[in-house]
């Protein structure tokens, strides 16, 4: 009696356990697709542009939290972002159903995303140059790029550019292998002026992921640390101050206003009297 009751309760938990696996697959295909929508999402790169930084093959983390705090990229951030029109070729490439339901989840990075991947060079506000055989300068203020820049390249000598003013809510971004990099450089003359609109950012690539011998997190370089780079910062600086200064000056005037309400509303009653 004993073994057959044990039995029974053996093939009721294996029974069970299979019943339940599905219910098991579906949340953890639902808390992948939540992961890829909202916390983190792998990419692959696709060419040279940001080589040595990052080579063709590697897949890449790419955080898409922060900007739901309303935090917005910054200077020296390695960022992917959707094509502003006109970046990409127009090319579909076919994918099999396992690839298709691989990268829905964000488990695999789709062949088909019209995605790039290029480093911050400028945020809106900045003014940003480079002449020939110069180096790249953000507000007046020269850039070292030795530690990413592709060894061998120039800053810009293929394609000097500037000085340009990046508007608010836009960015200029280029490729770490400067010479084999169709960025913000090359796009000049499209629509967009070749600035990248903040809302086309999907969120900063924080660690290469793949293959597991390049593994390594994306910091922000020094050089984007130098305080003259927020020069348009600065500039703003005196209009805060003049605010603050206004602001204990109104609040004086007013208490004068209300003592001399006060009065003139006494000496009115008084009068009544």
């Amino acid at each position: 009696m004993t073994s057959r009751s044990s039995g029974a309760g053996k093939n009721k938990k294996q029974r069970s356990f299979w019943k339940e696996l599905p219910i098991l697959i579906g949340i953890a295909l639902i808390l992948a697709l939540l992961i890829k929508t909202f916390l983190v999402q792998a990419f692959s790169i696709p060419s040279d542009s940001m080589q040595n930084t990052l080579q063709r093959g590697d897949r890449v983390l790419v955080d898409k939290l922060t900007p739901w705090f309303g935090s917005t990229p910054e200077r020296g951030e390695v960022i992917v972002f959707h094509d502003p029109g006109g970046w990409l070729p127009e090319a579909q490439i076919e994918e099999n159903v396992v690839q298709k339901a691989l990268s829905f989840i964000g488990l695999m990075p789709s062949a088909n995303e019209k995605d790039l991947i290029k480093r911050v060079i400028a945020v809106g506000g900045d003014t940003v140059e480079c002449k020939e055989n110069g180096k790249v300068k953000v507000n007046g203020t020269a850039l070292d790029e030795s530690s990413y820049l592709y060894p061998g390249n120039t800053p810009c000598g293929d394609k000097p550019f500037g000085p340009l003013k990046v508007p608010d809510g836009k960015l200029w971004v280029m490729g770490d292998h400067r010479q084999d990099s169709l960025d913000s450089r090359y796009h000049q003359n499209q629509q967009g002026g070749g600035f990248v609109p903040e809302q086309q950012v999907v969120g900063r690539a924080i660690v290469k992921a793949w293959p597991i011998n390049r593994w390594g997190t994306l910091p922000v370089p020094d050089t984007f640390d130098q305080k003259g780079l927020s020069a348009h910062a600065a500039a703003a600086a005196p209009g805060a101050l003049g605010l603050a200064g206004a602001v204990p000056l109104v609040l004086w005037r007013r208490r004068r206003l209300i003592a001399k309400d006060s009065v003139v509303t006494a000496g009115q009653e008084t009068g009544k009297g």
